[in-house]
């Protein structure tokens, strides 16, 4: 990777430069080695489950990597640049008085890195309005997954099936049995999810996807395939609380249709929380134009972006620019941006 280099920058001005974030690793138990052999993360040889890439979450906390903001957290960027780093409607309403204060002034996505070797637990996340009431309150949780590879039989499970009430739910959960409930698919690599706060859901083994969700870590486990955890016990699972959060009403959940534009690039994902959009090279192509921040992640090929060059596996935070970003993208190359639509409402009770 490239390192940006410019003079010092003052105290009150952003340097309208692509912000590069050191990776934050997470060991669960269902992990494998695929962020180190397929995404060249530099965890060494030991078993990783995720890599937070941008991430204001309590204490977990984006490191920058290089340049002229080097060390410095991605809660710090916030309290010090506020509107510049993230756009001025975004800070207006993630600043606002009308957001608790442990969530007032947070970056409001988390964008990771999953390799799921073994199955992860059933569960479930809150809306906004339920989580707002957790001590301390949280986000709720949307999220979506980009399916980067899929081994042949590798199964997520999105959505209760149709017919499943709350009663048959916590019948099959007290049998044993929670995953009969599930509606099952064998995913494609480029399949595309979202998964909204409410939605029972777990991915299957064999998986690698990029997940883009809500800045939210507030899960409810009821079914975790009576695993045990390092030292033998078995984890909690949480199951009145993610019963009294489920959609019993949402049903399946499928793979999103990809919409073309005009531009070349495919629409993969449009709900009130974020937006996400995919681009193929070879291409050269300007991003950050709009007064929000932008987060690129690269999945295959190579970015140029103003003296920058990501790889396959490396992400980069736009702030907002008034001539924005000069980009070339590789032939073969895949990328995904990722922003929050306008007039989202963040602090919002409904998911």
């Amino acid at each position: 990777m490239t390192t940006l280099s410019c003079n010092k920058c003052p105290t009150d001005e952003l340097p309208r430069l692509p912000i590069v974030f050191r990776p934050l690793f997470k060991d669960y138990l269902w992990g494998g080695q695929k962020l180190r052999t397929e995404l060249a993360k530099p965890t060494g040889n030991g078993i990783w489950a995720e890599s937070w890439e941008i991430v204001d979450w309590q204490q977990d906390q984006s490191i920058v990597a290089a340049g002229p903001l080097n060390g410095l957290s991605l809660h710090q960027l916030l309290e010090k640049f506020g509107s510049q780093l993230v756009g001025t409607e975004i800070w207006d309403q993630i600043s606002s008085e009308r957001v608790p204060p442990p969530l007032r002034g947070r970056f409001p996505l988390l964008v990771k890195f999953l390799d799921a070797k073994q199955q992860l637990s059933v569960q479930v996340h809150p809306n906004d309005e339920q989580a707002s009431q957790n001590s301390p309150p949280d986000l709720g949780k949307t999220e979506a997954w980009y399916v980067i590879d899929a081994e042949p039989q590798a199964t997520i499970y999105a959505g209760l099936k149709s017919e499943i009430t709350r009663e048959s739910f916590r019948a099959a959960i007290a049998a044993g049995n929670a995953e009969s409930c599930l509606h099952a698919l064998t995913p494609n690599r480029g399949d595309c999810l979202l998964i909204r706060a409410g939605t029972q859901h777990a991915l299957g083994a064999g998986l690698l996807i990029l997940e883009v969700q809500q800045a939210s870590n507030t899960t409810y486990r009821v079914y975790d395939w009576n695993r045990h955890d390092a030292q033998g016990n078995l984890r909690p699972l949480h199951i009145e609380q993610a019963l009294a959060v489920t959609d019993f009403s949402r049903g399946p959940v499928n793979p999103l249709t990809a919409i073309p534009d005009r531009d070349g690039s495919l629409l993969r994902v449009s709900c009130e929380k974020f937006a996400m959009r995919e681009w193929r090279g070879p291409i050269e192509n300007r991003y950050g134009l709009a007064d929000r921040f932008e987060i690129l992640v690269v999945l295959a090929g190579k970015l140029r972006l103003d003296g920058l060059i990501l790889s396959r596996g490396q992400s980069t935070l736009l702030p907002p620019s008034p001539n924005g970003y000069a980009a070339t993208l590789s032939e073969d190359s895949l990328l995904l941006e990722i922003w929050i639509p306008p007039t989202a409402n963040h602090s919002s009770p409904k998911s």
